[in-house]
């Protein structure tokens, strides 16, 4: 294949951690096979009166901590001129993260390009919310922000209750709720901002102290998985919150959870997709910039990266022909 312009719309490429960052192991895998690596940042991203532009930075990379990349040049550019976008702007998914998704898309005249992830599927698919579709793979759930009902369902999960922010990332503002916690009502106040913003609430899953599992997906195909164990003070697993990343065995359900999202995910365009599963159930679909790549690589011997290029380099050809 011809070299093609892959562009990333990330946080600055200054502060990433060369050993952990999943955006920056597709940055990688986008120079070794040959293409340009252009990068900018959501604050960089206009629409300049026809089409949308960025001031975009053509980078080569390298794993070097302190000296990760070279700028070869900066200039403003068109969207259209990527033959790909991968949107991999960290959470969280606020109005001016939704409003880069709707300008991403207005390329004018030009052709937009293969986008990882689809702006419109990265837009529906809220990463608590989605996974509302699949009630039967999921552990018992209530999103309210009325009080009472949050009350009533804490009380009736014997095994506790964890509480989410629905807009949450990185295991930030989750809480473990016993049934009998007396500090329930004021953490439900808090966590719904006096019953005025939904949460989410789901029931306890004692298998959670063993770890979550992270399972890539890409196509809708499950190709590599961490186990994100919780330190003993803490009831999160998010490597983000200081869980330890383990070899994942993907079970029969594991694989019947992801058949059953596959279908929908490849109809909305969301080509590379983390789920979290818990003893056997499916908590989260994390589709904005999916984690767990190089932890992935390192415990599976796999190069989650590789297939996703695979999957881009496909979709350009794909194009192309027609």
């Amino acid at each position: 294949m011809a070299p093609l312009t892959i562009g990333f719309l990330m946080d600055p490429l200054e502060t990433v951690r060369v050993d952990h960052d999943s955006t920056f192991a597709l940055m990688l895998e986008a120079q070794k096979r040959g293409h340009q690596v252009r990068y900018f940042e959501q604050g960089w991203l206009r629409f300049n009166g026809t089409c949308a532009e960025a001031r975009m930075r053509h980078v080569t990379v390298r794993r070097e901590l302190g000296r990760h990349f070279d700028i070869l040049d900066e200039a403003p550019r068109p969207v259209s001129s990527l033959d790909v976008l991968f949107m991999r702007k960290d959470p969280p998914v606020d109005a001016e993260f939704l409003h880069a998704t709707q300008l991403v898309e207005l390329c004018g005249t030009g052709r937009p390009p293969v986008f990882i992830n689809e702006p419109a599927g990265i837009r529906d698919a809220n990463e608590k919310l989605f996974s509302l579709r699949y009630p039967d793979l999921m552990p018992d759930t209530r999103v309210t922000s009325e009080l009472p009902v949050l009350l009533d369902f804490i009380a009736r999960n014997a095994a506790g209750t964890i509480l989410k922010p629905v807009d949450g990332f990185a295991g930030k503002g989750i809480l473990f709720l016993s049934a009998t916690d007396r500090n329930a009502r004021s953490a439900v106040d808090m966590l719904t901002r006096g019953g005025r913003e939904a949460v989410m609430a789901q029931a306890y899953i004692p298998e959670s102290r063993q770890g979550d599992k992270r399972i890539l997906l890409v196509d809708g195909e499950p190709v590599g998985g961490v186990l994100r164990v919780p330190s003993d003070d803490d009831h999160r697993g998010n490597m983000a919150a200081g869980g330890v990343p383990r070899k994942a065995v993907l079970t029969p359900r594991d694989l019947e959870i992801c058949e059953r999202l596959k279908p929908e995910l490849v109809k909305r365009g969301l080509r590379l997709v983390g789920i979290d599963v818990l003893g056997s159930y499916l908590t989260e679909v994390n589709v904005t910039s999916p984690t767990g790549l190089v932890e992935a690589n390192h415990l599976d011997d796999v190069c989650v990266e590789a297939k996703v290029l695979d999957v881009a380099e496909r979709l350009v050809a794909e194009r192309a022909a027609r």
